[in-house]
């Protein structure tokens, strides 16, 4: 993490809303381009991806992780679409995330409400479990069992956590409205919808591919995408310096900006994440259209520099576990011990 994380003279953190508030209009032919150039590329590179199985599996393997790319863009849309931030028709964006959702294996009304009581609570100690990463203060750790420690140290392991997980979360938990089951039937029919259409895009895939086609091309491709997505999660929270406080002492907009990371990525690959990195922004003020989130850094210098972490700062941050809140920052299992 750069070392001008928190430097004298910054803006409040509340004092950013109003300035932050004359970027939030979407522009609708600039979304439209956006989502045509994910979209088409997609569906282009998986047809091709299932044609060249016909030949070789490993040359369409290759393929379908290259897609993996494109499905995150569309995830990033996805993301934004639920922010109502995409078009300045709610509806239009709710349709449209909806059915990026089929593709991206999300039902997209359970993780628009988990995410948005993510958004609600940010790095507050007395609201975790919806919508964020398991995350154990040092005293709460020491109070568990053995086997309860065992399970928290496996469910944080790199492994885990960026491999395994990803898997389970995409693939059998977004398939039930799990922490919204209780909360009426909009969740189960986001929830029924999407596994619906997916199955009957995934027998369409079978029936004219093979079982092949669906193994070889089109896991790959959400596999890939949803390891990749739950990395960029984890970095926009959980690094060393992040944000956590009890809910007396929590404020919405500071947790905001000194909890979320900018993440400052290659040219290429912020493309390919539509700048999900320049989170502080994002969570600072989230109606801001992702294409206009480098105009924000552009005219605002210090928020460039604010919470920021390149690409190889940020492989340090798979090593931190526990929030320790004597020292107000998260530590290693190894530093906790000593």
């Amino acid at each position: 993490m750069s070392s001008d994380f928190r430097t004298h003279n910054q803006k409040d953190a509340r004092e950013w809303v109003p300035v932050l508030a004359k970027y939030r209009q979407p522009d609708a032919l600039r979304s439209s381009f956006e989502l045509g150039v994910s979209v088409i590329p997609f569906i282009a590179l998986w047809a091709m991806a299932l044609w060249i199985a016909n030949f070789s599996y490993i040359a369409a393997f290759g393929v379908a992780l290259l897609n993996g790319a494109f499905l995150l863009r569309m995830f990033c849309i996805q993301h934004d679409c639920g922010h109502g931030s995409f078009f300045d028709n709610r509806t239009l964006s709710d349709w449209v995330g909806r059915v990026l959702g089929v593709f991206t294996f999300t039902p997209y009304d359970v993780w628009r409400r988990t995410h948005s009581i993510h958004h609600s609570h940010a790095g507050d100690l007395d609201h975790r479990g919806i919508g964020d990463v398991m995350t154990l203060t040092v005293e709460e750790y020491n109070a568990r069992t053995k086997m309860g420690r065992l399970k928290y140290r496996m469910y944080r392991h790199p492994l885990v956590m960026f491999g395994l997980g990803p898997s389970y979360l995409f693939m059998l938990q977004n398939r039930l409205p799990l922490g919204l089951m209780n909360h009426g039937k909009k969740y189960w029919i986001s929830a029924m919808g999407t596994n619906a259409a997916m199955a009957l895009i995934g027998f369409l895939i079978v029936f004219f591919g093979g079982w092949q086609a669906l193994v070889f091309v089109t896991l790959p491709t959400v596999l890939l995408a949803a390891s990749v997505g739950v990395w960029l999660f984890y970095v926009q929270h959980q690094f060393e310096e992040t944000h956590w406080k009890t809910s007396e002492n929590w404020q919405l907009h500071e947790a905001a900006l000194e909890g979320s990371s900018h993440y400052d990525l290659p040219v290429v690959l912020r493309w390919f994440t539509a700048n999900i990195g320049i989170h502080h922004v994002h969570h600072l003020y989230s109606r801001i259209p992702f294409y206009r989130l480098t105009d924000v850094l552009r005219d605002n210098e210090e928020l460039v520099h604010r919470g920021r972490m390149t690409l190889r700062e940020s492989f340090r941050c798979a090593r931190l576990d526990l929030w320790d809140s004597a020292q107000n920052k998260l530590v290693s299992f190894k530093d906790a011990r000593n």
